[in-house]
């Protein structure tokens, strides 16, 4: 896929996004987005795993009760438009089968971006990783 005025943004780069504001690449690739009006999409599965990751940083104690919701409240209203559509859960499953994942949640984003002919853009290495040897171009990362 080429690169277009949308991409898809999955849990871990909204994540890093918001709780690592001095990294360097994750800051310069938010501004160029912002500055360039690129449509960032995902799926509606967004914002629960951002959540669920969230309490997991609060009940291991990682971050402090505060600091999450402040986090939540924030990412709650990036300009992110989340997508619905039925035919994503077929092709989250498809995929997740084809490439072996050990969940289907990366699966949609994957769904998403393919659909949209949009890049999708990660921090979650492990996943870039996986993906590497079936040469996805359209799939970044970033740490």
């Amino acid at each position: 896929m080429s690169k277009s005025s949308t991409v898809c943004v999955d849990a871990s780069i909204v994540l890093r996004y918001m709780l690592q504001p001095d990294n360097e690449a994750v800051k310069k690739l938010w501004k160029s987005w912002l500055a360039s009006e690129t449509r960032l999409i995902s799926p509606t599965l967004l914002f629960y795993e951002v959540t669920n990751a969230l309490y997991q940083q609060q009940k291991h104690k990682i971050l402090s009760p505060e600091i999450i919701w402040q986090t939540l409240e924030l990412s709650l209203e990036l300009p992110i438009n989340l997508i619905n559509e039925n035919g994503l859960h077929l092709r989250a499953h498809e995929i997740a089968m084809q490439y072996n994942l050990p969940a289907t949640y990366d699966a949609h984003y994957l769904a998403l971006a393919e659909q949209m002919k949009a890049d999708l853009w990660t921090a979650d290495m492990r996943l870039v990783n996986t993906l590497k040897p079936f040469k996805l171009k359209w799939v970044k990362g970033v740490r």
